[in-house]
């Protein structure tokens, strides 16, 4: 029965957050609140018993995510604006929402981790197993998602290139 209580309260977290990062106009607002999002599926993943799927959600998402932000942070090279900006987003209260919600989410996760008869794996499964299942009949659904994430990848390059391309000629004209 708590772990009903608890997954509905994952979900709520994950609803809130998902709305948030949709609505946020800041683009690191936004990531920081999809980051949130991503955890708390990853909570509930391990509360249905898949610790494994927790597992990859936080390291493939999460950490897959923060770190292309900081490569289209590198391509954009904002400079003297960027670091306006940058002082800007470190004011507390903008990280207030996001902190609560991890807060919530790591109180439950903690709830859960410490009680005994909590959820846990029936079997162990493997990597190879997960391997093999991926690239098994799932082959085509895995394939598909590389090509989104490689046009996403190429996308946000041939974006943030025309933007410097414009900031260049911008830069050049007022000379």
């Amino acid at each position: 029965m708590l772990e009903i209580v608890f997954f509905y309260i994952a979900a709520t977290v994950a609803l809130i957050a998902t709305v948030m990062a949709m609505t946020r106009a800041n683009a690191i607002h936004a990531l920081i609140y999809l980051i949130v999002s991503l955890l708390a599926v990853a909570v509930i993943f391990f509360l249905i018993g898949a610790p494994f799927a927790a597992a990859l959600e936080i390291v493939i998402y999460a950490g897959a995510i923060m770190v292309l932000f900081v490569f289209v942070i590198m391509m954009l090279n904002l400079g003297e604006k960027g670091d306006k900006q940058e002082r800007q987003w470190l004011k507390p209260g903008i990280w207030a929402g996001p902190a609560v919600l991890s807060v919530i989410l790591l109180v439950e996760l903690l709830v859960v981790i410490s009680d005994v008869n909590g959820p846990v794996s029936i079997s162990a499964v493997s990597a190879k197993e997960v391997g093999l299942s991926l690239f098994g009949p799932y082959v085509l659904a895995v394939e598909i998602s590389a090509m989104l994430l490689l046009a996403g990848l190429v996308g946000s390059f041939h974006l943030g290139r025309r933007y410097l391309e414009r900031d260049h000629i911008e830069k050049g004209s007022s000379q």
